[in-house]
């Protein structure tokens, strides 16, 4: 198939383009005339980067084209696919300018051939999604010391035999009961559903193990069936699926409580190993009789200070007696205690009444010499006081308005009686009064000017 368009972008107009405008100009043409696209092709120089995006080529007999997956598409994806693989990938075409190269962006990838089962694991996965049945939180954590593990498998396959021979070499000691199913066919999926609710209710085990060796996605088609995915769901021990290998992905991997990436890892994650249950055994063994010793020890420590505490009657009269003759002596003694005792505080009570006597002497020297220090004291007073008024009385006498009019001032009043000390105050022609030492008298301005 031949694709033609017409060039229409005005960036080839110009006289001259740098490589990085030629570049961009390109990436838009084709982003804009090329719609999302399969394309078909084998798998070859495959990277997965720690980012999470892959990074290959898609080839044929032919050609080869550069591809990108970004990783948020890629989770979508269910499996890895691996140098070799015939895919078919949903993408756009773009230009990677830094290297002038172009490139499949892929959108969606399904394996070449079975186009039509990858759709139909996508939609029944998108379903099963949105009730619920890959939450998180909905998933149980395998008992680390299962009484009993269930398989649900067929009888003659491959996985059967791996995980039997896991089992045995890491816990010989627990049971495996084994639910025979087939896993490939017709009716395969259905025999599987009903061996894990067989399971469920004989509730005979801890763990339930679903496992089937690798293959197509022909061959796993059973596993991405929704019946087996409710009856997964609904199993009333966790359960533990190992199906195909590491890259293989389907419904019942994503509803199962935990994820093998094949049926010997799925045994391994069911039980733990015998070899490191032994050693703590062991370690629970040594510290049992490290403490059985101690109590031992310390039992015989109690008994020894018991041993010490008794003593034989004979012993315990002596001691009785002894402690008779130091009673009776303490009765003597203290029957002549109190006397000295009495006698002792009568000699104290004398001492002290000595002490408290009145010594009238030392009292009246001590009053006759206070009387002379009062009378001092009231002499010194009296002479201050008097300097004090004397002193008060001539600021009074310098300060007494009438001392200073009797030395020939006198006081100039306006007719509202307000003291004039300015001339400016006064106007030719006004009456004032004038205040002089004794009486008062009339007046009236003549002329006003600066003192001489």
């Amino acid at each position: 198939m031949t694709t033609g368009f017409a060039v229409k972008d005005d960036a080839f107009a110009r006289d001259v383009l740098s490589v990085a405008q030629l570049n961009q100009a390109v990436g838009q043409l084709l982003e804009r005339n090329i719609p999302a696209l399969w394309v078909r092709g084998e798998v070859s120089n495959f990277t997965q980067a720690a980012s999470g995006h892959w990074y290959f080529t898609l080839k044929d007999a032919r050609a080869a084209v550069r591809a990108v997956m970004f990783r948020g598409r890629a989770a979508a994806v269910g499996f890895v696919p691996r140098p070799g693989d015939e895919v078919e990938i949903r993408a756009r075409v773009s230009l990677y300018e830094p290297r002038g190269d172009y490139q499949l962006q892929a959108e969606a990838m399904r394996r070449a051939g079975v186009g039509n089962l990858y759709e139909a694991f996508l939609l029944l996965k998108e379903r099963l999604a949105a009730q619920g049945l890959f939450d998180p939180a909905r998933k149980r954590t395998p008992p680390r010391l299962p009484r009993a593990i269930g398989v649900v498998t067929s009888l003659h396959a491959a996985a059967l035999r791996d995980v039997l021979s896991a089992l045995a070499r890491r816990a010989p000691q627990v049971p495996v009961v084994i639910y025979p199913a087939a896993v490939q066919g017709a009716e395969a999926a259905r025999a599987l559903a009903a061996q894990v609710r067989a399971a469920s209710q004989r509730a005979e085990v801890d763990t339930l193990l679903l496992v089937r060796g690798g293959g197509s996605i022909e061959d796993l088609w059973s596993f991405n069936d929704e019946e087996l995915a409710y009856a997964v769901a609904e199993c009333a021990m966790p359960v533990i699926s190992g199906v195909g290998h590491e890259t293989d992905f389907t419904i019942v991997d994503f509803v199962a409580d935990v994820r093998a990436p094949t049926p010997t890892a799925a045994a391994e994650l069911a039980c733990v190993p015998r070899g490191e249950l032994l050693g703590q055994l062991g370690h629970a063994v040594t510290r049992l009789a490290r403490a059985q010793q101690r109590r031992l020890e310390q039992a015989a420590q109690r008994l020894d200070r018991a041993s010490a505490q008794l003593a034989s009657p004979l012993q315990r009269l002596a001691h009785q007696r002894e402690r008779l003759n130091t009673l009776r002596h303490r009765l003597a003694a203290a029957a002549q205690r109190p006397v000295s005792a009495q006698g002792l505080r009568l000699g104290a009570l004398a001492q002290r009444l000595a002490r408290r006597a009145p010594q009238t002497a030392r009292a009246q020297d001590r009053l006759l010499d206070l009387a002379q220090r009062l009378a001092r004291a009231q002499k010194a007073s009296l002479a201050q006081a008097q300097a004090r008024v004397q002193a008060w009385s001539g600021h009074l006498r310098a300060l007494d308005p009438e001392h200073t009019l009797a030395r020939g001032y006198a006081v100039l009043r306006d007719e509202q009686g307000r003291v004039v000390s300015d001339a400016a105050q006064l106007a030719v022609g006004q009456p004032v009064s004038i205040d002089l030492a004794r009486g008062r008298a009339g007046a009236r301005v003549t002329e006003t000017g600066p003192r001489d």
